[in-house]
């Protein structure tokens, strides 16, 4: 009698988890391709990723390469330059995001508040269009900018009666070139986000702190702020997943050998490595410790965010 019961009670929640998913039956429809696609080109590749303990060579295939254990990882580990990369890794890529994120939340908050609707869209189409140019234009517009002969720049500094100062080939200035240019590119994309976040909050907690006399940056401290701070947890969990990722495309545009020494980056290493070279081995095995890293920390900041707030990814 009691199996009978149970066996009732358990059909129902059967039948309606079935209803359920007939009656969103499209939008799971839809997910079949974006799983398909990260099936194929992002969870099986990671089949590959065991030429990382090999020696591989091309004729013999990634199952008939021979097993090396380690070699590769402590290839890299010993390498002379292997705390130089990983401090010029570290440096740009917090420098990039303990700039960038406060400045685009920031850019945000100014849109937001903006009652000026031409002004506001003009100005956010001003900022986020940047970010469609690749970095080859880029890289032009910074030679136009900070070239030391005729770049817009140095033409202010020498009527001020200074020195022409080469940006991009000075140690000294390169990391502050690579980081403000980065953040200049996205930030006005990463306003989008926190501005779509704003569009949530309820409007009726605006006028019912303007009926109680509060300031606008009352309102923005008390409610625009808790009302996008799960968005602004998450982007940075997600941004400290890559934090080992400082813009392989960006640095390999604009370094050069004299600024070696605080811009040459894992992977700028690794294209040198391991395509230049033809050392895949060496090349997956820094690959795989980059992804391992970066799973940690968002493990790591993860449970933090989820002790200290309301807030995590999972």
């Amino acid at each position: 009698m009691t199996d009978i019961v149970r066996r009732s009670a358990a059909l129902p929640k059967k039948n309606s988890r079935s209803g359920e998913i007939l009656r969103h039956k499209a939008f799971y429809l839809m997910l079949i391709a974006p799983v398909v696609y990260f099936i194929i080109f992002k969870y099986g590749p990671l089949v590959n990723a065991q030429i990382a303990f090999k020696d591989f060579q091309a004729l013999d295939g990634v199952w008939k390469s021979p097993w090396v254990g380690f070699r590769n990882f402590m290839t890299f580990f010993s390498s002379i330059y292997f705390w130089q990369l990983l401090r010029n890794t570290l440096t740009l890529s917090l420098g990039k995001l303990l700039i960038g994120l406060p400045l685009a939340v920031i850019l945000a908050l100014a849109l937001n508040e903006s009652s000026l609707r031409r002004f506001r869209k003009t100005v956010q189409t001003a900022t986020y269009l940047p970010h469609f140019l690749s970095w080859v234009v880029m890289y032009g517009v910074l030679l136009l900018l900070l070239s030391p002969d005729e770049g817009l720049i140095n033409e202010i500094i020498k009527a001020l009666g200074g020195k022409p100062i080469a940006f991009l080939q000075d140690p000294k200035w390169y990391p502050w070139v690579a980081v403000l240019s980065d953040v200049w590119k996205e930030t006005g994309w990463s306003a989008i986000i926190y501005l779509a976040a704003m569009t949530g909050i309820d409007p009726g907690l605006y006028e019912a702190a303007e009926v109680e006399g509060a300031t606008r940056l009352q309102r923005i401290r008390f409610i625009t702020l808790p009302g996008i701070a799960d968005v602004i947890i998450t982007i940075a969990l997600l941004r400290l997943g890559t934090i080992l990722d400082a813009g392989f495309h960006q640095i390999f545009m604009t370094y050069s050998v004299p600024v070696y020494s605080v811009g040459d980056i894992i992977d700028t290493w690794v294209y040198r490595q391991g395509v230049l070279d033809f050392q895949f081995s060496l090349a997956t095995a820094v690959g795989l410790f980059k992804g391992v890293i970066g799973l940690l920390l968002v493990v790591f900041f993860n449970r933090l965010a989820r002790r200290y707030s309301d807030s995590s990814l999972f």
